[in-house]
């Protein structure tokens, strides 16, 4: 039992290995994940950012731009993760996948190779917008960016576990796009990722509320010092819980179509 759970252990790091290496191998991946997000958080926040003024945790003003940062964060982990997922579409095609597939290697640690991998690029690339929040009129503690990572990789993982269930009923990329943009994009706008929940009508924001993405997008913000409509702890429980709910998913979606 233990020489098999190593060799998966083994087989799982090999193909996060080939996941990063893919990603070193593409860098217009990079352009095309943060690229958008950001060109939206500079239009958006530079061009609202005098008539969008929110009290903070401590009676100062949030800005619009300082508001907007965690819901940035966010959109580009849904963009890096779509293209983690996309991977397994390709590896169908290439031939890859069945080769995989015939091994020995349980459905966990396939899942676990493309998670690790697609959620080690997106929260690389969260980091990278998380460490301009000194700039912009935020103030977290080192603990405070600390959690906001930590609940980057978390929304990281759920994606990605939610995009290789979706994957591996897709066989084209083009309607694999479809699907995620009609899934996550509606997720993303219902996150208060643009706009406060507080001000919004009651059936609304019972929606928002059961919106996975909105615990994982105020995780991400009340780490920075962002006003967040739900308990801190409610949000951390929530983003934890679709993390596992979704490496699950993917783990029985894959194993039932191997067997």
């Amino acid at each position: 039992m233990n020489a098999r759970l190593l060799q998966s252990r083994l087989a799982a790091a090999a193909l996060t290995r080939r996941e990063l290496i893919r990603f070193i191998r593409q860098p217009s991946r990079v352009a095309a994940s943060i690229g958008t997000p950001v060109l939206l958080w500079l239009f958006i926040a530079s061009g609202m950012s005098r008539s969008f003024m929110m009290p903070g945790d401590a009676g100062e003003h949030v800005s619009y731009g300082s508001y907007l940062l965690p819901g940035v964060v966010t959109m580009t982990i849904l963009f890096s993760t779509i293209f983690a997922a996309i991977s397994l579409i390709q590896d169908r095609q290439e031939g890859f996948l069945q080769s995989v597939l015939v091994s020995p290697i349980p459905a966990w640690a396939i899942v676990a190779s493309k998670v690790l991998g697609g959620a080690a690029v997106a929260t690389l690339q969260a980091i990278i917008l998380l460490l301009a929040a000194p700039f912009i009129g935020l103030e977290p503690s080192f603990l405070g960016l600390l959690g906001a990572v930590i609940a980057s990789a978390l929304t990281s993982i759920a994606v990605v576990g939610l995009g290789l269930a979706a994957a591996w009923w897709i066989d084209s990329t083009a309607g694999f796009h479809g699907v995620m943009n009609m899934l996550l994009m509606p997720m993303w706008l219902l996150s208060g990722a643009l706009f406060p929940v507080q001000g919004s009508t009651p059936w609304l924001r019972a929606i928002v509320t059961a919106n996975p993405l909105h615990w994982c997008h105020s995780a991400i913000a009340g780490s920075l010092g962002v006003p967040i409509a739900i308990a801190p702890i409610s949000a951390w429980l929530g983003t934890i819980g679709f993390a596992l709910a979704m490496f699950a998913l993917a783990s029985v979606v894959i194993g039932l179509r191997r067997s």
